[in-house]
């Protein structure tokens, strides 16, 4: 009975777009974004966003436990993303000795960057408790998402 991955990312862009649509609040925005990822896709522990302010990522709006308040630009996989204004597929995150853990839970992480005005304005991370989780199909569903994301706040920026 699950739906396959690419129609679930289709519907996830669809109520993406409904929900975003007329509001040009980005924490408001990436407050939905997260609940919709978080409850729309199975096996997550965390859904969330960091956002870039002077040499770091600051946490932004997420679903799941408590997480790391900041992380510095090129640390963990969350840093190595923004860095490289790349996205990052982990499928076992015990295998770097980088990996900064805040669940102890989570076992694999796909981090895709925000990229507005070529440059990186934060990554959106999400964190599973299985192995290799995320695929190929994941990660260009997320980037859509994404890229939705990015495309309606370039229109709606002041």
């Amino acid at each position: 009975m699950t739906t396959r991955k690419p129609e679930l990312y289709r519907n996830l862009a669809e109520q993406l777009g409904a929900l975003i649509a007329g509001e040009p609040d980005r924490i408001a925005n990436t407050a939905n974004m997260a609940a919709l990822i978080y409850h729309g896709l199975p096996d997550l522990n965390w859904a969330g966003f960091y956002f870039r302010q002077d040499g770091e990522l600051v946490l932004g709006p997420f679903q799941g436990k408590p997480a790391c308040v900041r992380i510095p630009l090129g640390k963990g996989f969350c840093g190595a993303a923004a860095g490289r204004a790349a996205t990052v597929l982990v499928p076992d995150v015990h295998d770097f000795p980088g990996h900064i853990a805040c669940d102890p839970m989570s076992r694999s992480e796909l981090v895709v960057p925000l990229i507005e005005a070529g440059a990186v304005s934060g990554v959106l991370d999400l964190d599973s408790p299985l192995f290799a989780r995320f695929d190929e199909i994941d990660q260009a569903g997320c980037e859509q998402l994404v890229a939705l994301f990015v495309d309606h706040h370039r229109h709606h920026s002041g």
